[in-house]
């Protein structure tokens, strides 16, 4: 594989490390994490978002999920064993894992849910009022084209 260096990127920008850093970590991620657990990423609409995963043999209490500012991490560890029986083919995964979402700012974690073997977790964007587009009223001087001073504080 090709390797791209981005340390040009920081001596030249101011305020996207994050940036730079999740682009540097997914090209150093190794392709055998991302196949287990298989999951889906759905644009639900234009703030909300779904991330489903098949998470067959797992019941509520072996999956824990963790949201911290900018990540979701989703872990499973199956605690039933079969000791009834011995198999012949395992093809069920049953095995441990743990996977990590980098989320953008202001994304939270809405709810999630088990059924069928497969777990939805929700996401939203919630931007904060102060970051929102606002219009700024443009205002014309009141004193034939001069410009108000400002009062010295008392």
């Amino acid at each position: 594989m090709r390797t791209l260096n981005l340390n040009p990127l920081f001596r030249s920008t101011v305020g996207f490390d994050r940036l730079i850093h999740l682009m540097d970590a997914a090209q150093r991620a190794e392709d055998t994490s991302a196949s287990y657990p298989p999951y889906n990423i759905e644009k639900r609409a234009d703030d909300r978002y779904r991330i489903t995963m098949a998470v067959a043999g797992f019941s509520q209490a072996d999956i824990s999920i963790v949201a911290k500012p900018n990540q979701v991490t989703v872990s499973g560890q199956s605690k039933t064993e079969d000791a009834a029986g011995q198999f012949l083919h395992r093809g069920i995964a049953g095995r441990a894992f743990e996977r990590k979402f980098d989320v953008a700012d202001h994304i939270r974690v809405d709810s999630a849910s088990l059924e069928n073997g497969l777990l939805h977790i929700d996401l939203v964007r919630e931007v904060p009022e102060a970051m929102k587009p606002r219009t700024i009223a443009i205002t014309t001087p009141a004193n034939n084209g001069t410009l108000p001073t400002l009062a010295a504080a008392e």
